[in-house]
């Protein structure tokens, strides 16, 4: 899977990094970080991720 985050629309919730944290992460500046091309096993906890963001701002596309 490819997963996309829209950094202009991301205001840094932190949602995702709960659902995800194998994925998203809030580094030290509050700034989010994430895996791009994470493990197709990690799909139900990154459209978790996606489903939990209060902006909409991730989005998940096959390879």
């Amino acid at each position: 899977m490819k997963v996309t985050v829209d950094l202009g629309l991301c205001q840094d919730h932190g949602q995702c990094a709960i659902a995800a944290p194998e994925v998203f992460a809030i580094n030290d500046e509050g700034r989010l970080e994430y895996d791009s091309t994470p493990s197709d096993e990690l799909l139900e906890f990154v459209e978790e991720a996606a489903d939990v963001c209060p902006v909409q701002a991730i989005l998940i596309a096959d390879r």
